[in-house]
């Protein structure tokens, strides 16, 4: 994928987008309240990544990891933040 006079994509480099655009969203239940709550994903900042997010339910903090496949899609990991 190119842009501007035909230079390679950033993003396309660091997180291969595949046929689409990297996944944006991605459902994961709470590890203390068990809720399931929609995170909301950023493919710019690489194709790995390392957070602490908070519950939007319980409030209390995740340790979550997002790691992108060549195809753009998305694993995430999301722990008690006392377990990392």
């Amino acid at each position: 994928m190119t842009g501007n006079g035909g230079a390679p994509n950033p993003l396309e480099r660091d997180v291969p987008l595949g046929n689409g655009v990297a996944q944006q969203t991605a459902q994961a239940m709470c590890p203390y309240c068990w809720e399931w709550a929609l995170l909301r994903l950023d493919p710019g900042s690489g194709p790995s990544q390392r957070y602490v997010e908070d519950c939007p339910v319980c409030c209390r903090p995740w340790d979550v990891t997002i790691t992108y496949g060549g195809d753009g899609s998305v694993m995430v990991d999301l722990r008690a933040e006392d377990e990392s």
